[in-house]
């Protein structure tokens, strides 16, 4: 029973690790946390990783029920993920160098819930898995697969930093132009990607 447990854990943990991409976030956390001393920094990875976990636990249990109240698909979460992302990218693209100190008032206000943990960490892709990895071994066992997946995050996140010493703050900051410009990008790949399963399912 115990071997079948580990590896009813390991087929949950395996698709959860793939979705979450944790290794693909940290430029977008180094981006959005130059500037800020090791407390704050702290103070944001776990804010990211409560926050994630909050969100997709609950998920796990009442996320189909939500859904099918609400008549919601996983291509309007694409869609809306796709516009805050959009947004968020405008604005850093646009915004002037010498803007670092607003800039980093606004970090402070919350972007360990948005867009850290919602939706880099916790997106139109997990929530997707979720939905599937329920069906197939449990919510107690998704729950479980989860939480281990956001300690490897925790961890991530805080050794990132030896990273950003390595780039410098210049590094960081050519570093932050080119990710917002991906991001940019991405976002509008989700956007066309949930506009376009919605008008092949119309």
């Amino acid at each position: 029973m115990l071997e079948l447990s580990f590896q009813a854990f390991i087929l949950t943990f395996i698709p959860l690790l793939v979705a979450i991409d944790v290794v693909g976030v940290i430029p977008f956390y180094l981006t959005l946390t130059r500037g800020l001393n090791p407390t704050e920094k702290q103070k944001i990875i776990w804010q990211s990783v409560l926050t994630a976990a909050a969100v997709s636990i609950a998920f796990s249990f009442i996320g189909k029920f939500v859904l099918t109240v609400l008549s919601i698909t996983v291509d309007d979460f694409k869609i809306a993920g796709g516009i805050v992302l959009l947004t968020l990218a405008v604005l850093d693209l646009v915004r002037a160098g010498t803007q670092d100190e607003e800039y980093k008032g606004v970090q402070n206000v919350g972007i360990g819930v948005v867009p850290l943990a919602l939706p880099f960490l916790v997106g139109p892709a997990v929530l997707t898995t979720i939905l599937i990895l329920v069906d197939l071994h449990g919510p107690l066992m998704t729950v479980l697969a989860l939480l281990a997946n956001l300690v490897l995050v925790a961890v991530v996140f805080l050794a990132a930093g030896q990273l950003a010493k390595l780039l410098g703050v210049d590094g960081i900051r050519a570093l932050s132009k080119v990710v917002y410009l991906l991001l940019a990008a991405y976002a509008v790949m989700m956007i066309r990607l949930g506009l376009q399963a919605m008008l092949s399912s119309s």
